[in-house]
């Protein structure tokens, strides 16, 4: 693979790409990556072997930019480098809430722009991402996008129109689970076990019940309900989830998160 790609602002999720990419075949040396820090950027090279640079030199050389700073620090960001990216560049951005006419309004035009929406399991390689087109990002474009974010997980393709919910659902997506394995952990300890018996219990049916969803071809409901028998333990738990509420709140959470990505994308920061 000959292409420069850059990623910039590299964190967590930025470095998680980047060591994604590498074991997908791509070179360290067409891999570059800036960062606040001048030590971050040099531990990125020691570890990665990747080629640390300053924004501006990124968007002279690289072929696509992966923009993965903050969402309140990306106008900063385009203001630096739209002097210096010409048009022929891929821009793929990382930053929640924000839409794709953002960039475009900000940089040459004719410039594609490709919005990206993943999540923390890309630091083990079992994200899901989503991807969608700006205005001038076509088919090639795409594929480019899903083969780079394909190297820490799962890609999936919607309108933009689609990305606030995506967002809600799996953008924020872990962090109910890591919520309800947290809830079920204090019930363990509640109903006499240690922390880290609970603890593992809960994670190892997470783990098998997340399987089963995915290779089984069977709807949630068919599952639940094998584990569900006649006046038996899990259908009286199941009772007090309902009389509490509990998927009313669920869909209630998620509505409010897609609507905070709304405000985002309009600027509100508070």
């Amino acid at each position: 693979m000959s292409q420069k790609v850059a990623v910039l602002g590299t964190g967590k999720i930025g470095e998680a790409l980047l060591s994604g990419m590498i074991r997908a075949g791509w070179a360290p040396d067409d891999l570059l990556v800036t960062a606040r820090r001048p030590e971050r950027a040099e531990e990125l090279r020691a570890r990665h072997g990747v080629t640390p640079v300053t924004n501006t030199e990124a968007a002279k050389t690289a072929d696509t930019l992966i923009l993965t700073v903050k969402p309140q620090d990306m106008g900063a960001l385009l203001d630096e480098l739209a002097p210096h990216l010409s048009p022929d560049r891929l821009v793929i951005s990382g930053a929640a809430g924000i839409p794709t006419s953002f960039f475009e309004e900000r940089l040459a035009a004719g410039t594609p722009v490709v919005r990206v929406m993943t999540n923390t399991p890309a630091l083990v390689d079992e994200a899901m991402s989503v991807i969608s087109a700006g205005s001038h990002a076509g088919e090639a474009h795409l594929a480019h996008a899903e083969e780079i974010f394909g190297g820490v997980g799962k890609t999936l393709r919607v309108p933009e129109t689609q990305q606030d919910a995506c967002t809600a659902l799996s953008g924020s997506g872990p962090a109910y689970f890591f919520y309800l394995v947290e809830a079920m952990t204090d019930a363990g300890i509640l109903l006499g076990l240690p922390r880290d018996k609970a603890h593992d219990l809960i994670v190892q049916s997470a783990i098998g019940a997340a399987v089963m969803l995915r290779d089984s071809g069977e709807h949630p409901v068919r599952l639940r309900e094998n584990v569900t028998s006649p006046a038996g333990t899990t259908i009286n738990a199941i009772r007090e989830l309902e009389n509490h509420g509990v998927r009313a709140a669920l869909i209630a959470a998620l509505e409010a998160a897609r609507d905070r990505s709304r405000e985002l994308a309009s600027g509100k920061k508070d």
